[in-house]
């Protein structure tokens, strides 16, 4: 499983989550093996929703292969892309880090998002 989680800094698993999915500078991106084990991490830069769009930005997360996404806050725009092409979505607002919020998702105590969690602006 690969789970892509927004963050501030490029600094993996110690880097801070970032507060909106879209204008996150950077992604981590974690691979799990069937246990649940983190197998790899990578960090890459996000596209810029500046110059991409909200349209670029899902488009440039889909093509990293995740098959899930956690975030603390995230548009109704990719929430539904996301869903509709088979993207689980999770939604964490308190974890700090993402080490903190990856313990949190494989003690299954990370919620799926819903569109009532979708910000609207």
């Amino acid at each position: 499983m690969r789970v892509v989680v927004p963050c501030e800094t490029s600094e993996g698993l110690d880097s801070a989550r970032s507060g909106h999915f879209g204008h996150a500078p950077w992604l981590t991106v974690v691979d799990f093996d069937d246990n649940m084990k983190p197998v790899s991490v990578d960090v890459v830069r996000n596209a810029d929703h500046d110059v991409a769009g909200c349209g670029g930005v899902i488009a440039y997360v889909m093509d990293l292969g995740a098959d899930a996404i956690i975030a603390a806050g995230m548009g109704m725009p990719p929430f539904m892309r996301f869903t509709q092409a088979g993207i689980a979505v999770y939604v964490d607002r308190v974890a700090p880090s993402v080490a903190d919020v990856l313990v949190k998702f494989v003690a299954g105590e990370v919620a799926r998002m819903s569109p009532d969690d979708a910000c609207r602006h």
